[in-house]
């Protein structure tokens, strides 16, 4: 399981409307049909592997636009969709997983899906071929545009989540439509480690490398992984991080291409359009509208409007009570809640100099140590909770674990001893002691950083800046609607945002805590949690891995990393007269099933 960045709230709308009732040929696609969707933030990404185009927002672009081995249904059930390819475990010790793309499964230029596609995305996702780690300096762009200098860099925010087990370039076979991985020890995960085709390989190595020929390109992206090609691999290791970075239709828009069920045919600044391939598509069931539209709609209530006025079909805004009275007033709507895999938390950095970093004591960890410590004790999780959250829904209360979600097995006996109850309490008074024994000069500075756009962060701020004051921290408001692009360059102390569960595997935090994980933006390093993964990714004993699980959770508050805040409570409401519309706990939350979607057919005469 990976874990994706929320801008919450992740607000999806859509209007459909049936214009004609026929269908397109051997499709089951209404001709003419359309669905508009809106969500709180922009697309900015094509590729949300990244860490840059790691949030929920550009998943959701993704899983209608790429095709997947497998995919999660509303109860968290995990299902092949052997119509794109088929994956089996050869062996388990060693563990051996072999991967093959059906024939005639194409990418939405026409061009096969191959081996060379899933090659790639090894290479991406394992950082296996990577000469620099993701706690280096960045790469200069220009240099690696051109592949004259830098590194060997997939800015991948999977990195660190198990395929560096796979550590030898993956066997090709089948003609060139499969791969086989050898893993270096078995993996628990294995199943959900790697499920996609990931970026095309053809459009990657015809802009990274200047090549016209899409075959040309594939069996030169295979080359330069198969033969550890760095001047090959440094631009075609830059174009893939960063080369489908767009917020609105590119000149070139050949980056636009997929080969899952919908392309992009419109894209603004406001909005993006995606129409069905119909007839070209055969990895996966075939979806019944035939555009979709998705809309930026910043505000929770006016989502809510835009439901009552009939502009949209369903809406899963950011829980608030304002939101749910208003939802409640409509007629012709359903409304449904459950706990949502989501949890809020604040992050410190380690990393960048700043007053949580060793480095601004003279490298003394002790102190720094102190200062984290002091800051979580000052914050007051339960006030905040009291005021924006338990309106909402009663049954709320504090998340005190980093690593366990409330109903997963081991949260209670991980909260027991995790020593979490030291946080979060709003003692400034103990927070003061603390930094007066760290020896350190108040007001301390911190650069808090969180989504200028987000309502409930605009109301969460003010509450930590009047718990932080007394104890010595003057929080500085770094906030920014571009706050997800920041995360992990340094600009910021202490960071305010929502993690989303995109799979129920066991390692789902690794990539988070580890020291080279992806989605590590903290500069966390610790040895001894490394350590702990690498038991747990071999771990195939449920009790085991909750007993590994709960140390996990028990030193990363020790090392004062930050403080989980709330699970978010999670609802959808839609037009009533759609069908088949639910909720997954999982991002892609109602996406799940777009291809179930129905709507009343209206004719025209």
């Amino acid at each position: 399981m990976k874990l994706g960045r929320t801008m919450k709230g992740l607000a999806l709308a859509g209007l459909a409307t049936m214009s004609l009732a026929g269908c397109a040929a051997d499709t089951g696609i209404v001709e003419n049909s359309s669905l508009a969707v809106a969500q709180v933030n922009s697309i900015t990404s094509f590729n949300s592997l990244t860490t840059n185009g790691n949030v929920d927002s550009n998943g959701n672009l993704t899983y209608l636009m790429q095709s997947s081995f497998n995919y999660y249904d509303d109860q968290t059930a995990l299902h092949r969709n052997e119509q794109f390819g088929t994956y089996e475990l050869i062996s388990q010790d060693p563990m051996v997983v072999k991967y093959t793309i059906n024939k005639g499964v194409t990418w939405s230029d026409g061009v096969a899906v191959d081996a060379a596609d899933l090659l790639l995305n090894w290479a991406a996702q394992s950082g296996v071929l990577n000469t620099i780690t993701a706690n280096d300096a960045p790469y200069d762009p220009e240099t690696y545009a051109l592949g004259e200098s830098g590194e060997v860099y997939f800015d991948c925010a999977a990195i660190g989540g198990g395929l560096e087990e796979v550590s030898q370039v993956p066997v090709i076979g089948d003609g060139g439509r499969s791969i086989t991985m050898t893993y270096d020890k078995p993996m628990v995960d294995w199943e959900i480690l790697f499920t996609s085709a990931g970026m095309p390989a053809h459009i990657v190595g015809e802009h990274a490398l200047g090549l016209t020929d899409a075959q040309a390109a594939k069996d030169a992206v295979i080359a330069a992984i198969q033969n550890d090609d760095e001047a090959a691999l440094i631009p075609l290791s830059y174009f893939w991080s960063t080369g489908f970075d767009y917020v609105s239709m590119p000149e070139d828009t050949s980056v636009t291409v997929g080969n899952g069920a919908y392309v992009v045919t419109d894209f603004t600044d406001q909005y993006i359009t995606l129409t069905a391939r119909g007839a070209a598509y055969h990895a996966g069931p075939q979806p019944k509208i035939e555009s979709i539209t998705i809309r930026n709609i910043p505000d929770s209530l006016a989502e809510v409007q835009a439901l009552a006025n009939g502009e949209v079909s369903i809406i899963m805004p950011q829980a608030s009570s304002d939101t749910v009275a208003a939802i409640q007033a409509l007629d012709g709507v359903t409304m449904t809640s459950q706990p949502g895999l989501i949890y809020e938390h604040i992050d410190l950095t380690f990393n960048n100099g700043g007053p949580f970093d060793p480095a601004a004591y003279n490298g003394d960890d002790a102190t720094a140590l102190l200062v984290r410590k002091a800051f979580l004790t000052a914050i007051d999780v339960n006030d905040m909770v009291n005021k924006l959250i338990k309106p909402l829904d009663p049954t709320v209360t504090p998340l005190m674990s980093q690593v366990f979600l409330k109903g997963i097995a081991g949260y209670e006996g991980s909260v027991a001893k995790n020593g979490s109850s030291a946080y979060g309490q709003g003692d400034a008074e103990a927070a003061a002691a603390m930094l007066t024994e760290a020896g350190v000069t108040t007001p301390i500075d911190v650069c808090f950083m969180w989504n200028a756009n987000n309502s409930r962060r605009n109301q969460e701020y003010p509450l930590y800046v009047e718990d932080l004051a007394p104890a010595g921290f003057n929080l500085v408001d770094c906030s920014d609607p571009s706050w997800s692009a920041r995360l992990g360059d340094g600009s910021y102390d202490a960071v305010l945002f929502g993690w989303i569960f995109t799979s129920m595997a066991v390692t789902s935090s690794q990539g988070t805590f580890d020291s080279t994980g992806g989605n590590n933006f903290s500069g966390y390093n610790s040895p001894a949690v490394d350590d702990l993964f690498t038991q747990l990714s071999g771990e195939f004993d449920h009790d085991a891995q909750v007993a590994i699980l709960q140390d996990i959770d028990k030193q990363i508050f020790a090392d004062a990393y930050g403080i989980p805040l709330f699970q978010e409570p999670g609802i959808m409401a839609y037009d009533s007269s759609l069908s088949n519309v639910s909720a997954s706990p999982l991002s892609p939350q109602f996406f799940w099933n777009f291809w179930e979607w129905e709507a009343p057919a209206t004719t025209t005469e």
